[in-house]
Parts: C-alpha cells; sequence; structure tokens
C-alpha cells in the first residue's frame, strides 16, 4: 500500500468522493489533466494481450481512441495477466495489460530478448474487491479472516481454517452452511495479488473454484448465496455486494478512494500497460497517440466509467512525458 498512499497524496486533495453505489457517480478527473488532441498520420492495428480485468477497459479506450482515428483497428485478448510478456517478447502484441507489476523474471526475459527493459505505464487504480451474494449480511471480514478462508496455510496468524459462514460470524440460516469459494487461476495477476496482499502470500484451499476471468467470479457468487470471491471493483454488479476489509478486527474501511489513500483498505493497486519501447527511441505514432490518449481527460474519464479510479495530474503528467521521450 505504500506505493499507492504515496503517489495518491495529490489525488486525494483533487478527486471528489462521497457515497454512493459506483465511483463514476462520485468521483471526477483531476481538472488538470490535458484534453485529447487529435493529430495526423495515425492509423493501422492495436494488438493487447494480458489481464482479463482490464478487458473492459481496453475495449473502452479503444472504442473512444477509434472516434479520432476510425481507421485504427483493435484485436484485444485477456487470458491474464502472465500472457502480457510472452506476447511483448514475441512481438504478437504492442499493448501488455497487467493488473501487476511484472515478476523479476519476466523483465529478465523481455530484456534478454530485446536488449532492454519494458516499460510500464500506470494507467488507473483498481480496489481489488471481496464480494459475497447481495443477501449476505456479512459487512466486514479482517484480512486474517480472509486468509482462513481462502488459505490452507493461514500465514495472516489465524488460529483455525474457517469452513462455514457461521464460524465467521453468521447466526440463523448461515449456521453450518459452508462456504463456497470463488477465484481467478494461476494465470491471472489477481490471483497473485489477492496471494501476496490477502493471504500473505500463503496457498490457496483446494476447494477454491478456479475462473478464467473476472466476471465469472461474479456470476458465480451471484448463483451461489453461500459463496464469497475476490475480483476487481469495476466487475461489480447487482447481484453481489463488495464488503468493507480490515487490516486488524475492527477497523472496517469500504473499497474507496479516500481508504485507499489513507491505507485502510488494504487491496488498493495500479492497473499497467506494458509497452516495448526502446530507450532513446521514440514509439511509434498508433502506440504513442493511444497512451495520450489514456493520459487525457477523455481516457480518464473512461476509467472513471468503467467503476475504477483515476490518476492524479502529477502521475499523469510524469507519464505523458515518458511517453514523448
Amino acid at each position: 500500500m505504500n506505493m499507492v498512499r504515496i503517489t495518491l497524496a495529490v489525488a486525494a486533495l483533487v478527486l471528489l468522493l462521497g457515497v454512493g453505489k459506483g465511483f463514476a457517480q462520485v468521483v471526477e478527473v483531476d481538472a488538470a489533466i490535458p484534453t485529447y488532441s487529435k493529430v495526423s498520420g495515425v492509423s493501422g492495428n492495436i494488438n493487447s494481450v494480458g489481464s482479463d480485468t482490464m478487458n473492459n477497459l481496453m475495449t473502452l479506450w479503444c472504442e473512444g481512441f477509434n472516434k479520432y482515428y476510425p481507421n485504427v483497428r483493435c484485436q484485444i485478448e485477456g487470458k491474464g495477466s502472465s500472457t502480457a510478456p510472452p506476447a511483448l517478447i514475441e512481438g504478437v502484441s504492442q499493448f501488455g495489460p497487467m493488473s501487476r507489476k511484472m515478476k523479476d523474471k519476466e523483465i529478465d526475459e523481455f530484456e534478454k530478448a530485446a536488449g532492454y527493459k519494458p516499460t510500464a505505464m500506470p494507467t488507473s487504480i483498481d480496489t481489488l474487491a471481496v464480494y459475497v451474494n447481495k443477501d449476505n449480511p456479512v459487512s466486514c471480514l479482517s484480512i486474517e479472516q480472509i486468509d482462513a478462508i481462502f488459505s490452507k496455510t493461514r500465514n495472516c496468524g489465524g488460529a483455525k481454517d474457517l469452513k462455514t459462514w457461521d464460524q465467521a460470524g453468521l447466526g440463523g440460516q448461515w449456521v453450518n452452511k459452508p462456504i463456497s469459494i470463488f477465484g481467478r487461476n494461476s494465470a491471472s495477476g489477481t490471483y497473485g495479488y489477492f496471494k501476496k496482499k490477502a493471504l500473505c502470500k500463503g496457498d490457496y484451499k483446494d476447494t477454491v473454484k478456479e475462473q478464467p476471468g473476472s466476471a465469472s467470479v461474479v456470476q458465480g457468487i451471484t448463483e451461489d448465496i453461500y459463496s464469497i470471491g475476490y475480483s476487481g471493483i469495476g466487475y461489480k454488479t447487482s447481484g453481489v455486494k463488495a464488503i468493507e476489509l480490515s487490516k486488524k478486527k475492527g477497523e472496517c474501511a469500504a473499497p474507496e478512494l479516500a481508504n485507499v489513500v489513507s491505507g485502510k483498505y488494504p487491496l488498493g493497486r495500479y492497473l499497467y500497460l506494458y509497452v516495448n519501447k526502446a530507450p532513446n527511441k521514440q514509439l511509434d505514432p498508433v502506440r504513442k497517440q493511444f497512451l495520450l490518449y489514456i493520459l487525457s481527460k477523455e481516457g480518464q474519464e473512461i476509467v472513471v466509467k468503467d467503476g475504477y479510479l483515476p490518476l492524479p495530474a502529477e502521475k499523469v503528467a510524469e507519464l505523458r512525458a515518458i511517453v514523448e521521450s
């Protein structure tokens, strides 16, 4: 959380947060972020391979970009963050969406092939949510409880395994009802991030129902009243609710910007686009303009529309300088 807390210091001052059903209703893009200006000479293809979490974002960005450049065609494939590095190395994609940072091994493999490191471009901020069915009365769980539900190793300090909803604090019809667990598969950056932050790098239980996509996790929870799972906040639907989390019991925090900024909510992260950018060499027009579009007022408004949190102007200026170099 230190990375997010530091880089969002400015955002805390310029974004408006209130109580509502979705971030799109309560968050405004930093007014200091420039609007996008169309240029000439942009045509070709945008090929993207990587994070499923960012599928909707990539689609919406491409649709917005197409309004300026109707001859640009987009092809988006989202099977997990781990698919992004090899696609960039092999040259089958221009953009590698990832819901986590590249691992050292992935960076080393890229550098071995290209002769330099990949360029990481934070595009937006995601709050990873823990979802339960909309009819589940649970309102808050601690990271220790989350770990005891999802993990067989309980590295976060839980004394006992939590298998039923009464063990997690519910009564009545929930007594002795097994907790049904949904999660992502190991190719997903969300899988790795949750493992690191919510399971204290522990091992998932064998009973976790691994899903190929974020929407599948949410759908599974919608259809199973006794279930729980995790996914990006942008995938929230009316069939589920995102519960509050606490680092310690009694310190509950909702997955909202103010709580991400303060560090009260423990599962905040950047969503990245990785690109192959040679040192001291300009990006081609399509990649350059697509990134500048994302890092514009219009691009960040799409971030809000899709339920995520926009970047502060200070961070946008830093990233635009990299794109322009």
